[in-house]
């Protein structure tokens, strides 16, 4: 977004609280009352597999890139933001890793991490916040890492990448935002636009696919889904591919091509946002359930409506095992 252009509301995320729950040893651990986010970068060099490291000289210790949320900021948009004010290298996300939680002075902390892979890019740090940086192998970084919880995400990333499962691509599928009632609309229904919410939520939605950056822009070609997905096509200044196949009344008519259109787009192995509508949406993840394990593929929707107007399913897929998904998230829109 252009500076100083109002931030549009984002979308849900758990509210911060400053409650304190007792465990059943008596113990009681706090909830979290500070959420950051940042990535684990990472690239091959010969085969090896290497992390980048940061030096903070305010701590003195050497970390992951990461950072507090802002006001009305997601946390995957927050890592992507962070990343590129600290080491100035602009990132798309790869698959997500596991957070971690530790004490600090306002109660816990957690900080959700993603995967980010870096090819050609050459970081350069901000020199207040991070001073130094460092490419080093999982070995050497579990050993420099100044705290010892940062270690459970480079595990992760070392596992997934032992798979052939940490270069991937995103595949992201959104629900076009909420449209004005069927009942006040007497037009054809493939006219019938967004809401003022909906409108709103198609900035969140842009907002939210440029921590991924998917280059191919796939919709539906009826009014409400190319409204929810242009913020984003102007953003990026790309062109929106439509698709017959996966409008209401198409899928309807024939549900085993609006399959088949949504498994081409899989198959051109490239990263994509496709925006269509709810009665599609069954078709749709029928096609992304058959590309993943079970164990993906139970993170799912699994019951109507699957995803709330505006939300998404964001898949990132195996470069080395073409069409496999290998993991999926889960983001709900906001509702006013």
């Amino acid at each position: 977004m252009a500076a100083g252009q109002p931030r549009p509301p984002a979308f849900r995320q758990p509210p911060v609280t400053a409650k304190t729950n007792l465990m059943a040893d008596g113990q009681t651990v706090q909830d979290v009352t500070v959420t950051a986010a940042g990535a684990l970068c990472w690239r091959s060099r010969r085969g090896q597999l290497e992390v980048l490291l940061i030096h903070r000289p305010r701590y003195d210790d050497w970390s992951w890139p990461k950072g507090k949320l802002d006001d009305g900021e997601t946390n995957p948009e927050c890592a992507a933001r962070e990343v590129q004010e600290e080491i100035n290298v602009k990132v798309q996300l790869g698959i997500p890793l596991p957070s971690i939680r530790y004490p600090v002075a306002s109660g816990m902390k957690e900080v959700h991490y993603w995967a980010a892979k870096l090819d050609k890019e050459t970081p350069r740090p901000d020199g207040s916040e991070v001073d130094q940086f460092r490419w080093c192998t999982p070995d050497e970084a579990a050993k420099l890492l100044t705290s010892p919880s940062d270690r459970e995400p480079l595990e992760a990333l070392v596992d997934a990448h032992r798979r052939d499962e940490l270069d991937t691509y995103p595949f992201v599928v959104v629900r076009h935002a909420k449209a004005r009632p069927r009942s006040s609309w007497a037009r054809p229904e493939g006219e019938r636009p967004l809401a003022a919410t909906g409108q709103r939520q198609a900035l969140a939605v842009c907002r939210l696919l440029s921590a991924w950056e998917p280059k191919r822009i796939v919709s539906s070609p009826w009014t409400r889904c190319m409204q929810t997905i242009t913020p984003y096509a102007n953003f990026r200044n790309q062109r929106i591919r439509t698709v017959d196949a996966i409008t209401e009344h198409s899928a309807h008519r024939n549900p085993k091509k609006a399959r088949a259109a949504i498994k081409a787009q899989l198959d051109k192995r490239k990263s994509t946002a496709v925006c269509t509508h709810r009665p599609v949406l069954p078709q749709v993840i029928k096609v992304l359930s058959a590309h993943a394990s079970e164990e993906v593929a139970a993170k799912l929707p699994g019951k109507d409506p699957y995803l709330k107007p505006g939300a998404a399913i964001v898949c990132q897929v195996s470069n080395k095992h073409p069409g496999r998904i290998v993991s999926i998230e889960l983001y709900d829109a906001f509702d006013d």
